[in-house]
């Protein structure tokens, strides 16, 4: 396994285990927060604690296809182990997709 297929499987296996994942109904952006999650694998990298790495043409791409309303039910969740909030919510600018701040 690559280290961020490692990395991910950790970050959804605390996820379980801490029942942040127990809820499998759909939020408004039509998705689980947990496929949300998921989708946003790409964007690994970019946001743990202390990167300096940009975000690649993958994770650019889930950003887009997910959407604001999607993203605004990940940043306005639960804390997720390994992933540096500020760094999370500076995807989309620095992917060029230019939505409104989340309420």
């Amino acid at each position: 396994m690559r280290k961020t297929e490692v990395l991910t499987v950790m970050i959804l296996m605390v996820l379980v285990e801490s029942g942040l994942v127990k809820e499998a109904t759909a939020h408004p952006c039509g998705r689980t927060f947990l496929s949300a999650l998921i989708e946003l694998v790409p964007c690994t990298l970019s946001v743990v604690p202390f990167s300096t790495l940009s975000p690649n043409e993958p994770c650019c791409t889930a950003i887009k296809t997910l959407g604001q309303p999607c993203l605004c039910v990940i940043a306005n969740g639960p804390s997720i182990p390994g992933v540096d909030h500020t760094l999370a919510l500076q995807l989309p600018g620095k992917c060029s997709a230019n939505f409104p701040p989340c309420n």
